[in-house]
């Protein structure tokens, strides 16, 4: 049995997802495990190969799976993110500041309580660094005051010993949504790898040249996913959402 296993055991319903859930079948989630997880996205370029929510379908992804291991609900995605070097890039569409989402998320989390969960994980697939300082502000001041609820504020980027260093784009973004929806990942729109290969001054694929739109990278920031092994999505998500089940089950003992 996995340190997850032997640290919840409840029994989970086939079905997590609390838009989907009765008040009956809520409660009774909320009962065997108070835990909810709260996924954050955007909608943002991420090159012609991904979709624009992909850091929102990651972050939802990963709180179903990590959820399949704690119990507990998980909570609608929220497509908005601030902050990050694509505000101008098409297709995206980025709030202006983090005002309105955390408006967004304290109301919600104001409900949470009232309904007896006791661990809410704040979960973005957008790590910019506004978007990080945003979770970690709230979480701080949430877990200041004096509510029963502790939040657990954290982003996809931030496993410890993730088997993919993070990127934008690249090969951990484009391996990780693979795990859940390959039909979204095209790494053949992307130019040809033998006739187009990344070149990245100091060898260092998270400069600011990948802003350039002659780039074969263009807006793609780390690993070229190209050659990525896509066949180690899954392995890739199941680490990612044992780590979050991890982080959510310390905060709930």
């Amino acid at each position: 049995m996995s340190p997850i296993s032997e640290a919840v055991s409840v029994a989970k319903p086939a079905e997590i997802r609390a838009e989907l859930l009765s008040l009956a079948e809520l409660d009774a989630a909320i009962a065997a495990s108070p835990i909810a997880y709260l996924p954050l996205g955007t909608l943002e370029f991420h090159g012609p190969h991904l979709p624009i929510g992909l850091d929102a379908l990651n972050a939802q992804a990963l709180c179903e799976a990590a959820a399949r291991l704690t119990g507990g609900i998980v909570l609608p995605v929220v497509y908005q993110g601030t902050g990050g070097g694509h505000g101008a890039y098409p297709w995206t569409i980025m709030m202006p500041g983090p005002q309105a989402i955390v408006a967004n998320l304290v109301a919600t989390l104001t409900r949470l309580e009232d309904f007896g969960v006791r661990t809410a994980v704040v979960f973005t697939g957008h790590f910019a660094d506004e978007q990080l300082a945003m979770v970690d502000d709230l979480a701080a001041t949430w877990n200041g005051s004096a509510s029963a609820l502790r939040v657990v504020g954290t982003g996809v980027n931030r496993c410890p010993d993730a088997p993919l260093p993070p990127d934008h784009a690249g090969a951990f973004e484009a391996t990780l949504l693979y795990a859940t929806s390959p039909e979204l990942v095209h790494l053949d729109r992307l130019p040809a790898l033998h006739a187009h290969p990344a070149v990245d001054p100091g060898d260092d694929p998270y400069g600011t040249h990948r802003h350039d739109p002659g780039h074969p990278l263009w807006g793609i920031f780390g690993p070229d996913p190209r050659p990525a092994d896509l066949s180690k999505a899954t392995e890739l998500l199941a680490h990612l959402a044992s780590w979050l089940a991890a982080s959510a089950v310390e905060n709930n003992e």
